[in-house]
């Protein structure tokens, strides 16, 4: 069976027959190998200048900082260089770490609820503030968690990167969704709540396994309103993405799953419905993948969000 995305042009190959229960896919935890670690209170010496923090009984529970190895830098000169084929620009932007908790051994699933959203209006005042960047076009959110998706660092954070260019993907989505005349993302997500692939509802959000996952058991959380970026959430709205971000990442502790997952919100000037993706690295991408571009996923949504609803 081969299933197209909503409304990319994108093509996943169910492989259903290589499908392992899921207690079957555990992944390597995250070795803690670090004899001191750079993220723990008493040590803020040995990261760069703070930028902020949320209080916390003389201290802080969260804080965040330009991170020390940076993908993006602010530079003086980003100017193109084009000659025929070959182009090239300055890395310009901002690059922050931001430490999700003063607690060594918590992992973001086991922080509680309300710190989550606080967590989540973090994000929502650093896209804010990195937004009024001169040259920035977008601020990417995203997490690693655990050895398989990539995270260097035991202690619990989120990474935030400002950038001069738009994520190529965004852009795609962008430019697919001015083929229709109303959002599509909201009739996906009055489709989704009535399917087999609904994780979880509320008022305010909803969470499905979507159509053509590309991962083994991915989630996405809605807002089901009509919003176009985090700015724009309201605080019950936030407090019910926290509460279903926790109940996916539940779930994937139970397997120790290493996971991805990042914000997606529209670029200035388009129309993106505002959601999160949760993308467990449970299978490793091979020859076939990395020719085609199309992906072999051995479990289907359905078969996922059963996993996810299951007490």
């Amino acid at each position: 069976m081969i299933r197209k995305d909503y409304i990319l042009d994108r093509w996943v190959y169910y492989a259903t027959e290589r499908k392992k229960r899921p207690h079957e896919f555990k992944s390597v935890t995250s070795n803690d190998n670090n004899k001191i670690c750079f993220f723990c209170p008493q040590n803020e010496h040995l990261t760069p200048p703070e930028i902020g923090r949320v209080k916390y009984k003389g201290g802080w529970k969260i804080r965040w900082f330009l991170n020390k190895f940076p993908v993006v830098e602010k530079k003086d000169d980003i100017k193109l260089k084009s000659k025929k084929f070959l182009q090239e620009e300055a890395s310009y932007g901002a690059h922050e770490v931001i430490v999700e908790t003063q607690h060594h051994k918590s992992q973001l699933v086991d922080l509680p609820v309300q710190q989550i959203k606080e967590l989540l209006k973090v994000y929502k005042i650093r896209i804010k503030e990195l937004s009024k960047l001169k040259y920035i076009k977008y601020v990417e959110v995203f997490k690693n968690q655990g050895k398989d998706a990539g995270t260097s660092l035991f202690h619990s954070h989120t990474q935030v990167v400002a950038l001069a260019q738009a994520p190529t993907l965004l852009m795609e989505e962008a430019l697919a969704v001015k083929k229709y005349k109303k959002c599509p993302y909201c009739e996906i997500i009055k489709a989704e709540s009535k399917s087999k692939r609904k994780i979880f509802e509320t008022k305010n959000v909803i969470a499905f396994a979507p159509f053509a996952s590309r991962f083994n058991y991915e989630a996405w959380i809605f807002i089901k309103r009509h919003k176009k970026t985090m700015e724009e959430l309201e605080d019950y709205e936030l407090e019910d993405l926290a509460i279903a971000l926790k109940k996916i990442l539940i779930k994937l502790k139970k397997i120790n799953a290493s996971y991805n997952f990042f914000i997606h919100y529209s670029p200035q000037g388009e129309d993106l419905h505002f959601h999160i993706e949760i993308t467990p690295r449970l299978a490793t991408w091979g020859g076939f993948e990395i020719s085609t571009d199309a992906i072999i996923n051995s479990v289907l949504p359905e078969d996922a969000a059963r996993f996810y609803r299951k007490k």
